[in-house]
């Protein structure tokens, strides 16, 4: 459990394609008003991991310009791999799925999601097709936190800044917290990451008592494990899901896009802490996953984010998992 200290002021911080229309005849005809985008059905996903069930829910997704985005290579290089991929090449959509787990006696959600948003915003989606899918924030009983970055915590409280997963108790990997929970590591950190500081003590602050560090190899729960995937964040952490002879592995953000980051491993996304060392991670994660053919699932993956990797060249290709009508 985190005792209270100045490492981690827990109970301290305040309560942050349309295509062209044809002409036809003689005269022009006036284009009707743009319609507003309908949208898609719900988006939740069910799989089997042995007796485990996995859910994947929709949290949405946000666009940023491609520029700068990947800092080691040329513009040109980076765009001429998205086209190959069928994605956009002047604009980056990043999706956000959050990985749930129902074992025999707990159900574990990876991460929280971005939590509320407002109402024309494109992401904070998990809440609605939580409700969709059928799934309690109050029967959350485990949070299992990969890192502190504001997409995955943000979704600790709610809309009144209570927990939003009031009988949960959260896991956390200790060397996120040993860096986040110590101010003194602020200047010391990437401009960018600066704001994990306060924001994760605050996301954190209606869970004080209910804290658990996690190191490489614990279990959290019966059936899941923590692995180290340092890089991203200085404590990032993935986990191994694992039911008798079956597995699946949640690799968080060992990539962000796999049609961009699998494909060209040593690119080094904006987000990273340590570029040079997540790349170690990403390539090592990526080997594990496509030589032992584990099921995957990613936070930024393409819904319903779940699928494989196989070695192909100097990268890896991501391979969507079959989609099926049943759970299985």
């Amino acid at each position: 459990m985190i005792p209270a200290s100045r490492r981690l002021a827990l109970g301290s911080l305040a309560t942050a394609l349309a295509a062209p229309a044809l002409l036809r005849g003689a005269a022009a005809q006036t284009a009707p008003a743009a319609a507003a985008a309908s949208p898609q059905a719900p988006g939740f996903y069910r799989f089997k991991v042995g007796g485990f069930t996995v859910t994947t829910v929709h949290d949405g997704s946000f666009t940023r310009p491609i520029e700068a985005f990947v800092r080691n290579a040329p513009l040109a290089d980076v765009q001429a791999v998205l086209a190959a991929q069928f994605l956009p090449t002047d604009s980056f959509r990043i999706p956000f799925t959050v990985t749930f787990v129902q074992t025999p006696t707990k159900l574990v959600v990876f991460d929280s999601g971005n939590g509320i948003t407002p109402p024309n915003a494109t992401n904070g989606k998990m809440i609605g097709n939580m409700a969709a899918a059928g799934i309690d924030p109050a029967k959350v009983d485990a949070v299992i936190l990969s890192h502190f970055h504001g997409d995955h915590v943000n979704g600790l409280l709610g809309a009144d800044n209570a927990a939003a997963f009031p009988n949960a108790e959260i896991f956390l990997p200790e060397a996120e917290i040993a860096w986040f929970g110590d101010t003194a590591n602020e200047s010391r950190s990437p401009e960018g990451q600066r704001g994990n500081f306060a924001n994760s003590a605050r996301r954190l602050a209606p869970y004080a008592g209910k804290i658990t560090r996690l190191k490489a190899g614990a279990e959290p729960v019966p059936g899941i494990t923590a692995i180290d995937a340092f890089g991203h964040t200085p404590g990032h952490t993935i986990y191994r899901i694992a039911d008798g002879g079956a597995q699946a592995v949640f690799m968080a953000d060992v990539t962000n896009r796999p049609e961009l980051f699998a494909a060209r491993p040593g690119y080094h996304a904006v987000f990273d802490f340590d570029a040079d060392r997540a790349e170690a991670t990403r390539r090592k994660v990526l080997d594990m996953v496509s030589t032992d053919r584990i099921r995957t699932t990613g936070y930024h993956f393409p819904f319903p984010a779940n699928g494989y990797f196989a070695k192909d060249g100097g990268g890896y290709r991501y391979v969507p998992a079959d989609w099926s009508s049943a759970v299985i």
